[in-house]
């Protein structure tokens, strides 16, 4: 159940030699060794240059959304403000009323 499934592929997705031409090749003897060839390393600094204006941009948009997160998370804690005192004030109307009904007998 908790191991992992490896899909089984029933084309390849790459190139392909059609089997006439891969006959064909079977039947070559190469008269010199093929050299490998050796990748070249990879660069030690990244690729990705960073611009005084895509910075600029970037301070801009966090900006923005630090004061659109910052105005929900407000406008949140004022409607729960505002329901919390209309419930206090509601509850002290029933209080009273039924403290008052209950003198007067």
């Amino acid at each position: 159940m908790f191991r992992p499934k490896v899909p089984t592929m029933p084309q390849p997705t790459g190139r392909t030699v059609p089997s006439a031409v891969i006959a064909e090749r079977a039947a070559i003897v190469q008269q010199h060794p093929v050299q490998a060839v050796v990748p070249s390393p990879a660069p030690a600094r990244p690729t990705v240059q960073i611009t005084p204006g895509a910075v600029i941009a970037l301070i801009g948009g966090g900006t923005a959304v630090v004061l659109v997160l910052g105005a929900v998370l407000v406008s949140m804690l004022l409607a729960v403000a505002l329901t919390g005192t209309s419930l206090a004030i509601c509850a002290l109307v029933v209080r009273s009323l039924m403290s008052t009904g209950t003198k007067h007998r």
